[in-house]
Order: structure tokens, then C-alpha cells, then sequence
């Protein structure tokens, strides 16, 4: 079995998918593709909403008031919504005829990629993303880091979004950049 590993930063579109299982269509293998999402945590979240808050008071903006937060609750809130979207990238993947699983990850991305990638013994990984500019330009992305990184080939896709219908379940992890 061919084995590859998809990181993605929000739900993978329908578009995407037919994206990624095109790129493996006339293997001789079947090809399975394991999906990581990475996950915020909420005390990150909380600390940087504070620091720009500082930051406003520094630069003379009014004051904001923050109310008490529920770190517990909002990690779980976060780690269910991330659940919901590795869950639709998996069914579009299996939609496109792919063998699809996943697994959401705390860790720092690409590490987790790599990890991950050993463990797998992946012949490959994608990275789905929308374009981070400056970072591409220094080279310090996640598929930069990855290609210094891995041992195996790793194709940086632009992600795509469907048209947006009724029933669609956002794109983005709460606090996700």
C-alpha cells in the first residue's frame, strides 16, 4: 500500500480532495492517505488575546475588558470543532475513493508530520495550506521545514474552497492563523 501523509491547516475541500487523490490515480498500489490537523491550544489563545489587548493600551486605544475564560472548556471546544473537521476531510478523501484516517496533534506540525511519517513508513506527504507569503519567502513555512526535514518527496498544494452551502461546516480551527 502506498502510504501518505496529509497535513492539513483547515477542513480539506471537496476540491482538494479530488486534488490529492488525482495525484495518485494509476498507482499500482492502493493509496491510503492519513490526514493531521493540527490543534490550538487554549491557554496560547487566551495569552496572545492578552497581549494584544497590552499591546492596544500601549498604543493609547481604549482599554478592552477581558472576561473570565474557561480554559478547560475552551480547549474542549476546540478539540471537538477539529474533531468535526478532520472528520469531513477524511469522508471528502473516502468520497474521492481514497483510504482515508487521521488523528489531530497538539504537537508543533511538522514534527508531528515527521513523526508520524516514520511511523507510517509514508512514501510521501502533502501539505495543504492557504499561502502564508512571507513565511514561504524565508523559507521558514511548514513545507519548508518539512523538506529540510523528511527523507520523502513533499508537495505544498494551495488549498481551494468550495462554494459555500448551507449544510457546510466551517473551514478554519477556531484561532487557527
Amino acid at each position: 500500500m502506498y502510504q501518505v501523509v496529509l497535513l492539513i491547516e483547515r477542513a480539506l475541500s471537496r476540491a482538494d480532495a479530488r486534488e490529492v487523490a488525482g495525484l495518485h490515480e494509476g498507482v499500482d498500489d492502493s493509496t491510503h492517505v492519513h490526514v493531521v490537523l493540527p490543534v490550538e491550544n487554549a491557554s496560547h489563545r487566551v495569552e496572545n488575546a492578552l497581549g494584544s489587548i497590552a499591546a492596544s493600551e500601549i498604543l493609547s486605544t481604549s482599554a478592552l475588558t477581558f472576561p473570565d475564560v474557561d480554559i478547560s472548556e475552551l480547549q474542549r471546544e476546540i478539540v471537538e470543532h477539529s474533531k468535526d473537521i478532520l472528520a469531513r476531510s477524511i469522508d471528502v478523501l473516502r468520497d474521492c475513493h481514497c483510504g482515508a484516517s487521521g488523528e489531530l496533534t497538539t504537537k508543533e506540525p511538522v514534527e508531528a508530520v515527521s513523526e508520524i511519517a516514520q511511523e507510517r513508513s509514508a512514501e510521501e506527504v502533502i501539505i495543504v495550506t492557504r499561502p502564508h507569503l512571507v513565511a514561504e519567502f524565508f523559507h521558514v513555512d511548514w513545507t519548508s521545514k518539512a523538506r529540510r526535514r523528511l527523507g520523502v518527496p513533499v508537495l505544498h498544494l494551495l488549498e481551494h474552497q468550495d462554494p459555500a452551502g448551507p449544510d457546510d461546516i466551517p473551514h478554519e480551527v477556531p484561532g487557527q492563523l
